[in-house]
């Protein structure tokens, strides 16, 4: 039997099933994101102390677009606009506005062997740089060796606005330089200075990274929605309900630590058009990305 906690006070949502094998909680005020899971037993997203959440974006839902915006300027239907640099060192936008806005729970279900919980925002406020309201609501479904997240945004403005989606979290491996990334790929984004993307490059298919001792702040061309996380304890199998993926990982200055970010565009996708999609008024966009944990070592 699944049970959902609401600590009022921090706004923190804690699921637990009666057996402690999964573990979830979400953080309401920090653009409902989830900072720490347990599946089938084992912890694979933890508090990613010493570093803070304003930098890693840990777990954020990241809209209207994922990864940079070079000088955070861009231009749409002949119109130029400008964003928050809020990436100071490299004078860049990054991760959209989600992270740290505040989400109300619509839906708390806990059933016996599932729980599902939905999370909704509604921005009314328009920037100078995404002058654009809209509604982002997020869904949570755990079972014992499955997460799967559904996120739904609807244009809610009188304008069509562009977009790029992703997802952030960091997976925690027993032994990080002995893990590995798998998936089908034959093509990987070149970074230039303030990683911004500057070209594609051809690679081979069926990629097996071994992480290694590698700083990794790298981005790929997935062929499938399928990725895989081989560590010495588990295996995570990554997958996606649309079309046109890219894969994002990063090794953060934390030990034994790597984000795994799903995305469906790139660096400065606002300027290459790359993954770049939008959203026409009271229209819905609709994605899930789903993960599964098996070949646990207990």
């Amino acid at each position: 039997m699944y049970s959902i906690n609401h600590n009022k006070e921090t706004n923190i949502l804690e699921i637990q099933n009666s057996n402690n094998s999964v573990l979830g909680k979400i953080h309401l005020n920090q653009g409902a994101s989830l900072q720490e899971l347990t599946l089938g037993g084992k912890a694979i997203i933890q508090d990613l102390s010493p570093l803070n959440y304003q930098d890693s974006f840990a777990s954020s839902i990241l809209f209207p677009f994922a990864n940079r915006i070079k000088d955070g300027a861009y231009s749409f239907n002949n119109e130029k606009f400008q964003l928050e640099k809020n990436q100071v060192e490299e004078q860049n936008a990054l991760h959209g506005f989600v992270h740290n806005k505040r989400f109300k729970v619509i839906i708390k279900e806990a059933l016996g062997d599932n729980a599902k919980i939905t999370l909704t925002h509604n921005e009314l406020n328009k920037t100078a740089g995404f002058p654009y309201t809209y509604s982002i609501e997020v869904t949570y479904i755990f079972e014992d060796e499955t997460l799967n997240l559904q996120v739904r945004v609807k244009n809610t403005d009188s304008k069509t606005f562009p977009f790029t989606i992703g997802w952030h979290p960091y997976f925690i491996s027993d032994n990080l330089p002995k893990s590995t990334l798998e998936f089908d790929c034959d093509k990987k984004l070149i970074l230039g200075d303030r990683n911004i993307t500057t070209g594609v490059e051809d690679v081979k298919n069926k990629v097996a990274l071994n992480i290694e001792n590698k700083q990794l702040d790298d981005c790929w061309v997935l062929n499938s929605d399928k990725v895989q996380f081989k560590t010495p304890k588990y295996q995570l199998n990554f997958s996606s309900s649309v079309k046109n993926n890219f894969l994002q990982a990063y090794t953060p200055p934390r030990l034994n630590t790597i984000a795994i970010e799903p995305t469906t565009g790139v660096s400065d996708s606002f300027n290459n058009n790359i993954g770049l999609q939008t959203l026409e008024p009271n229209k819905e966009y609709r994605i899930t990305w789903k993960i599964n944990i098996n070949n646990i070592e207990r």
